[in-house]
Formats: structure tokens, C-alpha cells, sequence
């Protein structure tokens, strides 16, 4: 993080402690306003979801269990998203694939899968606790407003309507009703500070109850690593379509042609000149195909990166770009030689996406290893920044696409955030250790 990053972040942290009491209570109210009947309307939609799998042996249940499960499955996933929120790691989907078949293929799937009963049971117990959290936030909120207006509710209203605001004893004159006035402050106090723990208890429940079976999260790593291991195929097998393209149309067309040459030179053995001349086109063919050659190699794995690591590549693409192009780069030392063929190529795609689609004034190129305590492992982290119009786009068989598909090989991530007129950041990630 350079200085200025640092300062804009110590700015904002500063600006966020300023403004985090009004902040939270107006989040406060609002969530304790949602959440309690958010969790009456899952209860019910709970309820509806038992009735139809209770129904599904007399074939009704059938159209009324799948149909339920969307909206079931739709609510417990905005609780994923707050409670993954409020711990700051998010809550992955822990569903299995739907398998191809019929109506009734689909609701045994639907209630063979230990994460549609996890989420009744949720529903069924976050329509308990919500009331006790949320709701008991709303309560001590709403106590404290009234408490805070007491004097001016018994100077407004008739006389007997608000004389006994705790239900124990008579209120007489201003003096007392301001002394009742005093456990406003302390109510509303008591709602800003337990606020926070009641909340997270009640995100505690929900994190507990829907987050991924051990067993779920085996059979989706199994799910990515076949899918991973099917994409390395066919692009191992488009990279060997790309190569024989490039020899059968490059190479080896000038070595036909360097052999055609040297053929003809044979015929004009008594013709000096045209012998000079034939030998010419030889070389040239040969210069020709000893450049493509190296462009074939170069794009297999450049010798650059062989010989200068990661670091010197991207530096040189940097140098070769017509845009201009900064590159901030921070290894501390070697990475193994697929991880940087394969950061080398993202990079030079992304590159070659932003120049060519883009239209950049500028592009920033940053690289930087961060490892685990203690150990060699850690995490390569990429970014590829643009100035460019923006509006790009992951689609099937783009170059994004490819890098993707590349970069998941190495259990890798690529994201990308481009609206339109820009800017374009692509951020990838990759997890290695030190050679």
C-alpha cells in the first residue's frame, strides 16, 4: 500500500468513527424493523415448505415442494450474505447440483440434500430468535423515544392518560415527569450497546445452521476439481491444436518452400545468377521460418521469463506496450516455473485486452506475493488497471475467459470490475509457495 493509499484509509477510518453512532442506530432501527417480520414471513414459508414434502407421497406435494425451495433457498441466502458480512467471511451455498431428470428426480434430490431440512430447521429457529434480538433492539429503542418524550406527552394530552408510565405509581407535576424523562437516555444507551451483541448473536444462528456440511464442501472441492481438470484438458488440447496450426502454416510451409528453392537451384547449375538468386529466397525462407519459430517458442514459454523470472517478464511486456504502462512488482524471490507461466500469460492477455479494447491512456500493472506466516506459502495477488472506456466483459471463448480458465488450474480467481467508461480493474489471485 503506497502513502497515499495509507492516508485515504486513515481518512475514511476517521470519518467512519465521526459518523458511527448515527450510522448504527439508524442501521439498528432499520434491521430491527426488518428482521423480526422478515422472520415471521420465513416461519410461514417454512410451514408451507413442510406441508408440501408431507404431501409429496399423494403427488401434490411434488410442484409445491419445488416451488417452495426457490423462495426457501432465496431467504437463506440474503441471511448468508449479512451473517458472512457481519464476520467478514462469506458464507459459501451449500446446495448440491440439481441432478437432469424429471419433477420427481428433482424433490428427492431436493429432500435428500441435508441442506434443505438444515434450512427448515433455520427458519424454524430464527423465527424464535429474531423477536429476541431484533426485536428486543426495536423495543428498547422505541421505550427510550417515549421515555424522552414523557414530559411533553402528559403536557399535551389529557389529564389520567399518561400519569403512570411504569404502572407502579402516579405521576404528578413537571418536576416528576422529568425525573421519568431521565430513563430515556438510559434506554436508548442500553439499545446502542447491546445492540451489536444481539445482532451477532442472531448472525451466529444463522451462520451455525446454514453454512456447508463438512460433507458438502467435499463433494462441491470434488465438483471444482473435476470441472478445473476438464478445463486444463481442452485448453492443453487447444494449445496442441494452436502449435500444429501455427508449424503447419508457418514453418512448415517455409522449409517447403526453402526445399523447393534449393531444388530448383539444382537446375540452374550452369546459371550462376539464378543460382544467387534461388539462394536468396532460401535464406530469406529460412529467416522466416526461424522467426516464426521463435514466436511458437516464445509463445510456449517466453525465454525471458526462464531466464529473468516473473519480474523481468512482465517488466519487459511493460517496455514493449505502446500504451504507457507502469509495472509495481513484489517477490521476493522465485516462483515455481507453472505459476509464473501462468501469471506471465494472464498478464499479457489482460494486457493485450486493455490495448486492444479499451483504449487506455495509461495502464498500471501490479504484482505482489503475500505469504502466510511463518511459511513459503502464500498468495500471488495480480491487478491490471486501465483508464480505458470500460464495458468489458467475461464471456465464453474471450480472452478473459481464457485467463479464467487458465488461473483455475492453480485453484486461482479472476474478477473483474469494468463499468462503463471505465475504469477496468482485473484482479487475480493464485496460491503458491516460494521455489
Amino acid at each position: 500500500m503506497t502513502a497515499g493509499e495509507g492516508k485515504l484509509h486513515a481518512t475514511r477510518r476517521s470519518e467512519g468513527t465521526a459518523r458511527s453512532m448515527p450510522r448504527v442506530l439508524f442501521g439498528l432501527l432499520g434491521r430491527s424493523l426488518l428482521l423480526p417480520g422478515a422472520s415471521t414471513a420465513g416461519a410461514v414459508l417454512g410451514c408451507l415448505w413442510i406441508a408440501a414434502v408431507v404431501l409429496v407421497p399423494f403427488g401434490l406435494g411434488v410442484p409445491m415442494t419445488l416451488f417452495l425451495t426457490v423462495p426457501v433457498r432465496w431467504f437463506a441466502d440474503r441471511h448468508r450474505s449479512w451473517a458472512g458480512h457481519r464476520f467478514g467471511t462469506p458464507i459459501a451455498r451449500p446446495y448440491l447440483p440439481a441432478p437432469p431428470g424429471n419433477l420427481l428426480t428433482s424433490v428427492q434430490a431436493v429432500l435428500r440434500d441435508l441442506a434443505s431440512w438444515r434450512d427448515f430447521a433455520w427458519l424454524m429457529a430464527n423465527s424464535v430468535v429474531a423477536w429476541f434480538t431484533s426485536g428486543l433492539t426495536l423495543v428498547l429503542f422505541l421505550a427510550g423515544l417515549f421515555y424522552c418524550a414523557y414530559p411533553l406527552l402528559t403536557a399535551l394530552t389529557p389529564p389520567d392518560v399518561f400519569r403512570e408510565p411504569f404502572g407502579f405509581f402516579p405521576v404528578h407535576g413537571v418536576g416528576q415527569t422529568l425525573l421519568v424523562a431521565l430513563a430515556g437516555p438510559v434506554l436508548l444507551a442500553g439499545c446502542y450497546v447491546t445492540a451489536e451483541p444481539l445482532a451477532r448473536l442472531h448472525a451466529q444462528l444463522a451462520h451455525t445452521l446454514l453454512i456447508p456440511t463438512s460433507k458438502a464442501e467435499l463433494l462441491a472441492r470434488v465438483g471444482q476439481l473435476a470441472k478445473s481438470r476438464a478445463e486444463v484438458v481442452d485448453a492443453g488440447a487447444s494449445e496442441l491444436r494452436r502449435i500444429e496450426r501455427d508449424l503447419h502454416d508457418g514453418a512448415q510451409a517455409r522449409l517447403v518452400s526453402l526445399g523447393m528453392s534449393l531444388g530448383l537451384a539444382e537446375r540452374f547449375a550452369d546459371d550462376p545468377e539464378a543460382i544467387r538468386r534461388v539462394l536468396a529466397e532460401a535464406r530469406a525462407s529460412t529467416a522466416d521460418a526461424l522467426a516464426e519459430l521463435r514466436d511458437l517458442v516464445r509463445g510456449i514459454h517466453p525465454p525471458v521469463l526462464a531466464d529473468r523470472g516473473l519480474d523481468g517478464a512482465v517488466r519487459a511486456l511493460a517496455l514493449a506496450s505502446p500504451v504507457r504502462t507502469e509495472a509495481e512488482i513484489r517477490l521476493p524471490g522465485r516462483l515455481p516455473a507453472p505459476v509464473e507461466s501462468a501469471a506471465y500469460f494472464a498478464i499479457a492477455e489482460a494486457l493485450t485486452n486493455a490495448i486492444k479494447h479499451a483504449q487506455p491512456a495509461r495502464i498500471r500493472i501490479g504484482v505482489e506475493f503475500t505469504p502466510l506466516p511463518n511459511r513459503t506459502e502464500g498468495e500471488l495477488r495480480i491487478t491490471v488497471t486501465d483508464d480505458g472506456r470500460g464495458g468489458a466483459r467475461i464471456d465464453d471463448g474471450g480472452g478473459l475467459h481464457g485467463v479464467a480458465r487458465r488461473l483455475t488450474a492453480f485453484d486461482g480467481t479472476l474478477t473483474l470490475d469494468s463499468p462503463s467508461g471505465g475504469p477496468t480493474n482485473v484482479r487475480m489471485s493464485l496460491p503458491c509457495a516460494l521455489s
